[in-house]
C-alpha cells in the first residue's frame, strides 16, 4: 500500500466524485480509478458504493478514511522533520489540547518563542484525553495537554501553573444563580451536561456517594455546544470556569461548584521521542517557563 495511493484514496472520498478527484489530483480518471480498484482489490473490501453522478464511502471505506488520514499526515510529517533537520530557527511543531483556560499559558510561550524563532509554524487540534494521547503516540503530534494525571511510564510532563476550577453553567435567570456556589444536593435530579472524560474522572470527587443521584442528559467533548442547548433550556452544564462566555448580555451564568473542585493540566511528551531542532529548543524554553519544583524528577 503507497502513500500516493492513498492521497489518490482520499482526495475520492473528499470529493465524493472520480471525475473532480481526478482533476484534482491532475491525472486521468481512468489512472485514479485503476488505483482505486487496486486498493480494494489489496485490501479485499469495496470502499465505494457507485452512484449515476457520485460516489459514497462505504463502511469499510469510512475506517479507512481515518486510518489513512493519520498515515498521510505522518509521512507529510516525516518529510517536514528531515527538511527541518539542517533549521535551527524554524519547522512545525504539533500540539494536541485539552479545552482548558490554562492553554493561555502555552499561548504566551509560543508568542515569545515565536518573536525569537518567526520560522516557527505551530500547529493546534483540540480533543479529549483518548484523542490526542492516540495522536501522540502515534507521532503525529509532538506534545499533547490533558486534564488528568498522565501515564508516567510513557510520558514526561509538564504541570501548568495554576488549575482549572469546576462550576455549572445555567441561564442567568434561573435560581440556582441566585447562589454564590453550587452543592451536590442543588443538581439532584437536574439534566446535566458534562464531558465524559469529566464524568467518569472529576465529578465523582466533587458529589461522592450523591454520584447515583445525579442524572447526565447529554455529554459534549466542546463545551460551547453544551453552552447552546443549556440556553434552550435543556439543562445544565457542568464545566471549568471561563470557557463559556457568561457575561451578562449572553444569558448565561457560572457558579463554582462546592466543596471546591479543580483539575490540573499537563503538558505531556512520550519518553524516548526524538524532536526536531525547533521542537527541542521549545521544549526547553517550556520547562524553564512552566517547570515548578513538583516537576523535577519528571523532566
Amino acid at each position: 500500500m503507497e502513500i500516493r495511493t492513498l492521497r489518490y484514496f482520499l482526495a475520492a472520498a473528499r470529493e465524493e466524485n472520480m471525475t473532480r478527484a481526478a482533476e484534482y489530483l491532475h491525472v486521468t480518471q481512468p489512472t485514479l480509478s485503476k488505483q482505486i480498484q487496486s486498493l480494494e482489490d489489496e485490501l479485499g473490501k469495496k470502499l465505494f458504493t457507485r452512484h449515476s453522478f457520485r460516489i459514497e464511502l462505504t463502511e469499510e471505506g469510512i475506517l479507512l478514511r481515518k486510518r489513512a488520514e493519520d498515515l498521510v499526515f505522518l509521512a507529510d510529517k516525516i518529510t517536514g522533520e528531515f527538511t527541518a533537520l539542517d533549521d535551527v530557527t524554524g519547522g512545525d511543531v504539533y500540539f494536541g489540547l485539552a479545552e482548558s483556560y490554562q492553554i493561555r499559558y502555552l499561548a504566551q510561550e509560543i508568542k515569545r518563542f515565536k518573536e525569537i524563532y518567526p520560522g516557527l509554524r505551530y500547529h493546534i487540534s483540540s480533543g479529549d484525553t483518548e484523542q490526542v494521547t492516540e495522536k501522540l503516540d502515534k507521532g503525529v503530534l509532538d506534545f499533547a495537554v490533558l486534564a488528568e494525571e498522565p501515564d508516567t511510564t510513557k510520558y514526561h510532563y509538564l504541570t501548568f501553573p495554576k488549575a482549572d476550577v469546576w462550576g455549572l453553567v445555567m441561564p442567568s435567570n434561573h435560581p440556582l444563580a441566585e447562589k454564590e456556589c453550587i452543592l451536590a444536593e442543588d443538581v439532584v435530579g437536574l439534566p446535566l451536561f458534562c464531558s465524559e472524560q469529566g464524568w467518569k474522572r472529576d465529578i465523582p470527587r466533587w458529589c461522592g456517594e450523591k454520584m447515583d443521584r445525579l442524572r447526565l442528559e447529554g455529554s459534549f467533548r466542546l463545551p460551547y455546544n453544551a453552552s447552546l442547548f443549556v440556553k434552550e433550556g435543556l439543562g445544565f452544564l457542568l464545566t471549568f470556569d471561563k470557557l463559556i462566555d457568561t457575561s451578562p448580555e449572553n444569558g448565561l451564568a457560572f457558579r463554582p461548584l462546592a466543596p471546591k473542585l479543580e483539575t490540573k493540566m499537563h503538558l505531556i511528551w512520550r519518553k524516548y521521542q526524538v524532536f526536531t531542532p525547533i521542537a527541542e529548543r521549545m521544549l526547553t524554553v517550556l520547562k524553564e517557563r512552566l517547570a515548578c519544583p513538583a516537576n523535577e524528577d519528571h523532566l
